[in-house]
């Protein structure tokens, strides 16, 4: 199968994954084809490329696109992309050493601009944002978890705290703890497990700490203030929105979503029974119609302003993030978590909008790079 020849004025785009022995190649196929079909509808080249083909010497490589009816894809020669989207699926596969070191080669070549090349952890997004006045407001008390005495010192001041390991994904993982002082057995500590919770009561801090010791094994955790959300129906929600920079390299609210938790859920995360809902429904419930266009209006600023700092933090190049912000009871907004690989919103506005932000930025960032070529010359 032949590909056209490249709109010069345009950057050549890959996204980038990994192998695949029996599919070809990792990730999400039905994203990456809106994304390559999105692409060509605005005249670009775009392609997927796996950490393996890409070979950085090379100005021909081997990429991959969909055939015409769409359902099978099909290996071809490309051009070396100028533009890289960074889709790598996996903490795990981001860390193996071939990865890691052409995620860092690709930093470092001369006419490659690779984009959010790094997953975030949890410990460090909190750090970050407790760097500035502005941000640390929205952040809950948050510590490393490194020992019973960790949650001591917390109890103190919180009765229920969520422990979420450093690197998770989706929920998974997380626990949250209660402490009933006037209780037989005070400590009780949930567990998520697919969309159903156990409780576990321990009488004493020696014996949660065993318990949680045995969840956790020799993953990373943090300890963090469980903030009282706002409820639909009993049940807790948060407010999911997708930021991506634009055609002018600054960051914009690409949508906002809600989320609404599973009836025994302790996380708003879909894959454990969570609902998408709309936004501005969920709060009126609470608010009232005029206060909860106000919260909601007040939510792109706060979201701005956190990606603003989460970026100057990390020191690179980010194109676009998603952020999870809970509303408590006083209409107050609450960081809860950021990712620099967004799963794709399902609601069809945000959708269209984010597929066409992916190029309207790449075009963008030619434009940069050319300029500072030019300038170094």
């Amino acid at each position: 199968m032949n590909i056209r020849t490249p709109d010069v004025n345009k950057p050549v785009i890959a996204i980038l994954t990994t192998s695949d022995k029996e599919q070809k190649f990792c990730g999400n196929r039905n994203n990456f084809r809106d994304i390559i079909k999105t692409g060509r509808d605005l005249g670009f080249l775009v392609y997927v490329v796996t950490v393996r083909n890409l070979k950085l010497e090379s100005r021909v490589v081997i990429g991959y696109v969909p055939t015409p009816g769409g359902k099978q894809w099909s290996s071809i020669p490309v051009p070396l992309p100028q533009i890289i989207y960074n889709r790598i699926p996996t903490r795990s596969l981001e860390e193996k050493p071939a990865v890691a070191r052409k995620i860092a080669q690709c930093l470092e070549h001369p006419d490659i601009v690779l984009y959010n090349p790094y997953f975030f952890n949890k410990w460090n997004l909190f750090e970050w944002l407790k760097g500035s006045r502005a941000t640390s407001r929205h952040v809950p008390q948050t510590k490393r978890l490194k020992s019973s005495r960790t949650l001591a010192a917390m109890l103190k001041n919180h009765n229920s705290l969520y422990l979420k390991p450093e690197n998770g994904k989706a929920g998974k993982g997380i626990m949250r703890l209660k402490y009933l002082g006037d209780a037989l057995l005070p400590y009780r500590l949930q567990i998520q497990g697919g969309k159903r919770n156990l409780t576990y009561k321990a009488a004493s801090l020696e014996r949660l700490w065993a318990r949680i010791g045995r969840e956790k094994a020799q993953e990373l955790y943090i300890a963090q203030q469980a903030i009282e959300l706002t409820t639909h129906r009993g049940r807790p929600f948060d407010l999911r929105v997708l930021l991506q920079k634009n055609g002018r390299g600054s960051w914009a609210v690409t949508g906002i979503g809600a989320r609404l938790a599973g009836a025994q859920s302790i996380t708003t995360h879909v894959p454990r029974g969570g609902s998408i809902e709309e936004p501005l429904s969920m709060l009126e419930g609470t608010f009232g119609n005029e206060r909860a266009a106000a919260i909601l209006k007040s939510v792109p600023t706060t979201a701005l302003l956190i990606a603003r700092q989460i970026e100057r933090a990390c020191e690179y190049t980010l194109g676009e993030m998603s952020m999870d912000l809970g509303v408590d009871e006083h209409g107050g907004l609450w960081f809860f978590e950021a990712n620099s690989r967004p799963m794709k919103f399902d609601e069809p506005a945000i959708r269209k909008l984010s597929l066409e932000r992916i190029f309207q930025y790449s075009q963008y960032l030619k434009h940069q790079h050319v300029r500072n070529t030019e300038l170094r010359k």
